[in-house]
């Protein structure tokens, strides 16, 4: 039997350009997995195996690869910075026991790092943290610590310590073993010396050890008291403490090297082993029945209980559909018969494979704690729970946002419009941020997705991978509909002609609704003039007719329906009269209601250089910004703005023209705000034209 104490399932996540990818590949060489490292900016990273990725040197889908250390089995995910993708870190972290944090030496905390690093506090991951690129002009270990403890709140327990900075950066010292690591300037990560800490280095290395002594010691009173006598804790004491104060979330193991000069890593390794917790020191996930509601039960990481497993990623390459799982209890063979939880459906299981990046090792079975891909199956999608058919039960489901920005796609020829449905079907598929609709009226394929380099991406996949030629048009801002006003109204739906007829009235009243409660039904009829069957097809009837608003077509947001009273027809009255009742109505009374268009707000964070600053705020309160935050420093400043996403088309441009091609930003989703009169006038105007022209 598998012992699973051995096991580390880890995932790397980081800014853009942080250095995710170099530091996997750094692991995949010294774990003897990959004899040759190849470089992400020469596009041959082993994790880095889309023709997309290779050309951007930028990690696009989280890959997975296995790998030993130390007698140790690590699965890794190395999944990527770049905001348009934080889906990918989301589902990784969904599925971890503990991560890799990797920092900038001279870029430091950047806006994606807290974007990734608040999820992995949502999803309680153990995390250590490994400040790369310390040969990097400009870089400072001891800056970039202060700015994870005051910009991200996490406390850092230092384990090394850099000797040199930049060019002369040589090595590290290990706080634990007292040692000083240096390595030679031939690139060979397995070159190095274990030498006594150098000489200029000793009270600092006192300094900063007695400080992780003191953190790592909280964990354990009686080790403490000794260590106030007088009494300097063993090594495997110390490893003990900071290991269940990691996996406790107390404090971050700290480490620094530099990747690309293969030097440290070995140390961030050793740390993984040590200090990240083993699939059966997560805390079990939460059990649900069929409908949703938890069981009171737990996946406890044990062969032995009945299989439940997570699908967090679909991937399509040359040989098919693989669906990526994380087993978390009971074993998987080759050839059982599982239960979809969602779908109700029985699967198949055909081959299962250990990944390596593209690359794939056949295995026969799958235990609790693993991380595999599964050939063959058919109805699953990311998010669903593969169970024991004979003792079903359903993982805690993931919530992916809402997309915010949409393309219309036309194919070239009638031959790509077959391509095109199905290259769009394994891509929804394979990204559940990513939505495909069809617009009734005109007949476009509208894509939709999180930013423009998302779209982009996957316009770049459908000409590519999937040999599609599209027309692409320009993107559009998913707007949203609301209203501002109180209304009291009233509706009857009568309809006489011969036989029997339809007949219901409502009286209503529509209130808005605080941004973000969505729709909202209550009833307050009493006596019976209006049914209790019949409530429920008056919902219907307003829920349904949320999808188009009154002013240009966008979805209405955030409004609450009271049914006050009514009257209904012993005879002529039905649901399906109260249904039509209420669409009518809400055609009658939302244009009474003050409507308003509402746009998405995006919270940008701008990185400039100091000399820049003036011209980006400038920009950015010329684009309707609201600057909400400015903090500098050491390579330059960082802009925070509430800006909406119309404004933001073709910024990245922008920016790098102002800033001489050194500002850089990210952008997410934050709420929606009302639009400005003059903004409104044209969007409804737009909309108008092109109901006319369809």
């Amino acid at each position: 039997m598998t012992d699973l104490s051995n096991y580390r399932n880890i995932g790397i996540f980081a800014h853009v350009d942080a250095g995710k990818t170099t530091t996997t590949e750094r692991i995949l060489k010294l774990t003897g997995k990959i004899h040759k490292t190849g470089e992400v900016h020469d596009g041959e990273a082993t994790t880095d195996f889309m023709e997309q990725e290779q050309e951007r040197g930028i990690t696009i889908q989280s890959a997975a690869t296995s790998c030993e250390w130390d007698g140790h089995r690590l699965n890794i995910i190395d999944t990527p910075g770049h905001v348009d993708f934080t889906i990918e870190v989301y589902r990784s972290l969904k599925v971890l026991d503990g991560g890799v944090g990797v920092f900038c030496g001279s870029g430091g905390v950047e806006p994606q790092s807290e974007t990734n690093w608040r999820y992995a506090n949502e999803s309680e991951v153990a995390r250590v943290i490994f400040v790369n690129k310390l040969d990097r002009m400009g870089a400072d270990f001891y800056r970039v610590v202060d700015q994870i403890e005051n910009v991200l709140g996490a406390r850092t327990a230092v384990i090394t310590l850099p000797i040199g900075t930049e060019d002369d950066f040589v090595g590290v010292v290990d706080l634990l073993e007292e040692k000083a690591y240096i390595w030679d300037d031939s690139g060979n990560p397995e070159a190095f010396k274990v030498e006594d800490i150098p000489a200029d280095m000793v009270d600092k290395a006192a300094e900063w050890r007695e400080k992780l002594v003191e953190i790592a010691l909280e964990q354990d009173d009686e080790a403490m008291e000794k260590y106030f006598e007088g009494e300097m804790p063993d090594l495997a004491t110390l490893k003990r403490c900071i290991r269940k104060g990691t996996i406790a979330l107390d404090f971050f193991p700290t480490y620094c090297g530099s990747a690309f000069k293969n030097k440290g890593v070995q140390n961030v390794l050793n740390g993984v082993v040590d200090f990240l917790p083993d699939p059966t020191q997560v805390k079990p996930q939460p059990e649900m029945d069929l409908e949703g509601n938890e069981t009171g039960e737990y996946a406890i990481v044990d062969p032995t209980k009945p299989m439940r497993a997570l699908a967090f990623k679909i991937m399509d390459d040359r040989f098919g559909a693989l669906t990526f799982i994380r087993v978390y209890s009971g074993t998987l063979n080759k050839g059982d018969t599982v239960v979809n939880t969602y779908t109700g459906k029985n699967e198949r299981i055909g081959r299962i494979v250990e990944m390596n990046a593209d690359e794939r090792v056949e295995l026969d079975s799958a235990t609790a704690g693993d991380i595999v891909a599964v050939l063959g199956m058919k109805n699953v999608q990311t998010g669903h729970t593969l169970a024991d058919a004979k003792n079903p039960a359903t993982l805690e489901p993931m919530v992916f946002p809402d997309p915010v920005i949409s393309i219309a796609v036309a194919p070239k020829d009638k031959s790509a419009s077959e391509k095109l449905g199905v290259a769009l079907g394994k891509m929804i598929a394979e990204d559940p941020s990513f939505r495909v609709e069809t617009d009734e009226d005109s007949g476009e394929t509208i894509l939709m997705g999180m930013g423009e380099l998302h779209l982009d991406i996957k316009i770049d996949i459908l000409r590519r991978t999937h040999g599609v030629e599209v027309e692409v048009g320009k993107p559009q801002v998913a707007y949203r509909e609301t209203i501002t006003q109180e209304i009291e109204d009233t509706y009857t739906h009568k309809k006489q002609s011969g036989g029997s007829g339809q007949f219901g009235r409502i009286d209503f009243v529509i209130t808005p609704g605080e941004p973000g409660t969505g729709f909202e039904f209550e009833s307050k009829v009493t006596g019976g003039n209006v049914p209790r069957e019949y409530w429920p097809a008056v919902e219907k009837g307003f829920k349904n007719s949320m999808d188009e608003g009154v002013l240009a077509g966008y979805p209405c947001l955030d409004f609450k329906v009271t049914l006050m009273d009514g009257a209904f027809h012993a005879v002529d009255s039905s649901a399906m009269a109260f249904e039509i009742a209420a669409k009518a109505a809400y055609r009658q009374s939302v244009p009474k209601a003050g409507p308003q268009l509402i746009e998405p707000v995006m919270k940008v964070d701008v990185f400039t250089p100091d000399d820049h600053v003036g011209d980006v705020i400038g920009d950015l309160n010329r684009r309707r910004g609201m600057i909400k935050d400015q903090q500098a420093g050491p390579t330059g400043v960082r802009i925070k703005a509430d800006v909406p996403l119309s404004e933001m088309f073709g910024y990245i441009g922008d920016l790098r023209t102002m800033t001489s091609g050194r500002g850089q930003f990210s952008m997410e989703f934050s709420h929606y705000m009302p639009c400005p009169k003059n903004v409104a006038e044209v969007v409804i105007k737009e909309a108008q034209e092109r109901n006319k022209a369809s």
